[in-house]
């Protein structure tokens, strides 16, 4: 038979659309055409794959062949379809059986010497794969990414021949294994920071909460070193989480992670653009909020960043996602992450001491780079001072370790979890009222701080979820005068 049709998958934002590879062969001079909306390294791989075939010591057919990759209105990128196209001319040539070829889903990019070369965007193709009841083949390189979907089976090869060997029956190619969590250790303690009690309780807050925080204070005083150990007291990710977040990792092809269950903790430097934190380029990627997602993102100087580019965080940190539109597309890209930053108090970090020669039309404007909005989007704002010399000469108290304030935040976060299927911070308007109920004193207390801290309903709405979250802490069920008092003073 003259027609072969195979089965991959393309790339779309996190998600991968089916593929289908129809190869024809008919009479007439030989040439080979690629129709279904392929781009440029998709046009290439017709002399990849002639090169490929023939240097495996394949028949390479001197006949017209037509390759047409469906749906024809989704555009195709990438070595990916190499082969998935190699194998569907062997087929169309009779040079491999059709009939197992239905059960497979192939990606891969194929060198002139045959070899399989990685490529990215692997994990969405291998869970839509598993969806569909089929196995995937693809380059031994991508095997350790793929092994997340558990339940997709996954065979890995190193060169065509052995693919080809697979199909015919000679040879098995292993099953990947599937990838297993894993314990990591704690690279950096909270216990390691001297004195700064109160800014380890809003982190711990933060923490059980997923709440945004803001350290604010002179140089030298820890703020960096706070934020770093957050990810120390986060629990581990779930295993939906994790494949949501490898997702993400997997279509930007960044293989900086080595855990795929811990949080991702991403520390961008001010001199980052707007498109590197949001995504985007002509095929847009994920930016730096979606490679936090379910994780942390660190702005460390925070009034250095361009106030333009500090502006796009306003609406991922409502929405928890992130629309990315271009002429011919439009993508999705999930980015709920916690944001913590650290800034100083003026340019030189010396604000209200003697050595500070910043005047005040200075500080403002220094100030000014974070605008009312976004400030308003963060729930604790703490002021860190400096340690007093005394305790940083002193021996080292015992104080409390990462693991045990992680516990903790465990629990709280499991409490949250059990009574509304999700985090305080995601609170919704109705669930305020139901969970977050005040009576008639902690009104007035309530109305009170609203008229003299000049509260916005954002503002007295973060503060009620904070609140909820420190009873949490405490395992009350009930949010009470302490709790929001402790809430307003992280407003102030």
């Amino acid at each position: 038979m003259s027609l072969a049709v195979i089965y991959t998958r393309a790339k779309s934002g996190i998600s991968a659309p089916l593929v289908t590879v129809e190869v024809h062969l008919s009479n007439g001079l030989p040439s080979l055409s690629i129709v279904g909306l392929p781009e440029a390294a998709v046009k290439e791989s017709k002399d990849r794959v002639r090169s490929a075939l023939l240097n495996s010591h394949f028949e390479f057919p001197a006949r017209r062949i037509t390759i047409n990759l469906a749906p024809a209105d989704l555009p195709k990128e990438g070595g990916r379809f190499d082969l998935p196209i190699a194998l569907g001319i062997l087929a169309a040539s009779g040079q491999l059986p059709l009939d197992i070829l239905k059960e497979h889903e192939f990606i891969g990019e194929l060198a002139l010497s045959g070899e399989l070369r990685p490529v990215d965007g692997i994990l969405p193709s291998a869970l839509a794969c598993g969806k569909n009841q089929r196995k995937m083949i693809l380059p031994q390189a991508n095997g350790r990414e793929a092994a997340l979907a558990s339940k997709t089976a996954v065979c890995t090869a190193q060169h065509l021949l052995e693919v080809c060997a697979h199909l015919q029956g000679r040879e098995t190619l292993p099953l990947q294994s599937h990838y297993q969590e894993t314990e990591f250790p704690l690279t950096a303690d909270i216990n390691e920071v001297i004195g700064q009690h109160q800014a380890k309780r809003a982190l711990e807050i933060a923490a059980a909460g997923a709440h945004n925080l803001l350290f604010s204070g002179p140089p030298g005083t820890g703020k960096t070193m706070l934020a770093s150990r957050l990810a120390s007291i986060l629990p581990p990710l779930d295993e939906s989480d994790a494949l949501e977040v490898a997702a993400i990792y997997s279509v930007s092809n960044d293989q900086t992670r080595t855990n795929f269950f811990e949080r991702p903790f991403r520390s961008p430097h001010h001199t980052a653009s707007s498109v590197s934190l949001v995504g985007g380029g002509s095929s847009p990627r994920p930016g730096e909020v979606s490679k936090a997602h379910h994780g942390v993102l660190f702005l460390d100087e925070l009034p250095e960043f361009p106030r333009k580019v500090l502006e796009v965080l306003r609406e991922p940190l409502e929405s928890g996602s992130i629309l990315i539109a271009r002429a011919q597309t439009s993508i999705e890209y999930p980015a709920n992450f916690m944001l913590i930053a650290a800034m100083n108090p003026c340019p030189c970090g010396y604000f209200g001491e003697q050595r500070c020669s910043c005047t005040p039309g200075v500080v403002n404007r220094y100030r000014d780079k974070i605008s009312g909005p976004l400030l308003d989007r963060i729930d604790l704002q703490v002021h860190v001072p400096r340690v007093p010399h005394r305790e940083l000469t002193a021996t080292k108290p015992a104080t409390e370790s990462s693991t045990c304030i992680r516990e903790r935040v465990v629990a709280a976060r499991q409490k949250q979890q059990l009574r509304q299927a999700s985090l305080n911070a995601q609170l919704s308007r109705k669930q305020l009222d139901q969970f977050c109920r005040l009576n008639g004193e902690q009104r007035e207390m309530m109305n009170t701080a609203i008229e003299r801290l000049d509260l916005s309903a954002r503002g007295f709405h973060r503060v009620l979820k904070v609140a909820r979250t420190i009873a949490d802490i405490e395992n009350q069920d009930e949010i009470q005068n302490q709790h929001l008092h402790e809430a307003l003073a992280y407003r102030l």
